[in-house]
């Protein structure tokens, strides 16, 4: 940790808290490019995931050289854009770990850096910003922090309307999460309307019977069961748990197949994903 002296920023920079944006005091001594406001927020930001991005953010924040030729300043800048790039797949994904393994709080550090890169690499408009605001929104969510994931989802809902090619697996993300808000906030017509259509979206990726759509069968099982409408309850709890057993029924095929031959085994990426995530369907 080192003290920031304002004085010694160049006139007009006023630094920032990484986390909360404001005033900064403290100095990441690691890549000094990094400031915060508080050893707090320094302490959160390196669990959450400063310590994995510490020195990929030097020549990213660092100004560059006066390069003479065109061709130099070309290249430096497709360097710049493709570690920024870098950078948004690195945080995205570890703010995804993070949130699968129910760590909200340290979701949020990871994945507002992902934010910050998006915005700088593709702009506040782009359909590539959605996933991280699902990202925030469902970590807010987590931590009863529905305003605030309000705002994420409000962000994420107009970038998609605004957007023709917005794919069917953002489009069913996105009422996911919108119906978990309202059902947090106890607006459980308007939740059941969105995980609808979440179903309806993951349907048309993978189909009625995949384990992306059964999430939006069980969280519209647990709305009926707050409801006490326990027979249409019972029946979608049943269908996610024929969902899953019919998939994990195929891996186990695999598995065995695979030990039969004493070759390794392969799962797809969705498998991969939800074998590790079975606490959120």
């Amino acid at each position: 940790m080192a003290k920031v002296n304002p004085l010694s920023n160049p006139k007009g920079v006023k630094l920032q808290c990484e986390l909360c944006r404001s005033p900064a005091h403290i100095q990441c001594r690691g890549c000094k490019v990094t400031y915060y406001c508080d050893v707090e927020h320094q302490r959160t930001d390196w669990t959450s995931i400063h310590e994995k991005i510490c020195q990929l953010l030097i020549p990213v924040r660092t100004p560059a050289p006066f390069l003479s030729s065109a061709a130099e300043r070309s290249h430096s800048m497709e360097q710049l854009l493709q570690r920024k790039k870098h950078l948004i797949e690195l945080t995205t994904k570890e703010a995804q770990r993070l949130l699968y393994e129910g760590h909200h709080v340290d979701v949020i550090p990871a994945a507002t850096h992902s934010l910050s890169f998006s915005v700088d690499v593709y702009g506040l408009a782009s359909v590539e910003l959605v996933p991280v605001y699902l990202i925030l929104a469902e970590a807010n969510i987590g931590l009863g922090h529905l305003t605030q994931a309000e705002e994420y989802l409000s962000h994420a809902y107009w970038t998609v309307l605004k957007t023709t090619d917005c794919s069917n697996s953002i489009r069913s993300k996105l009422h996911r999460n919108l119906g978990l808000l309202y059902s947090a906030k106890g607006e459980f017509e308007e939740s059941l309307r969105h995980l609808s259509n979440d179903v309806y979206f993951a349907s048309t990726v993978s189909g009625p019977s995949h384990i992306s759509t059964s999430g939006g069968f069980f969280h519209m099982a647990n709305i009926f069961f707050r409801q006490n409408r326990m027979d249409i309850a019972d029946s979608l709890y049943s269908e996610v748990t024929d969902i899953w057993h019919n998939h994990l029924s195929r891996l186990v095929d695999v598995q065995l197949q695979a030990s039969l031959r004493s070759g390794p085994v392969w799962f797809d990426d969705a498998d991969q994903e939800y074998l590790g995530r079975d606490s959120n369907v």
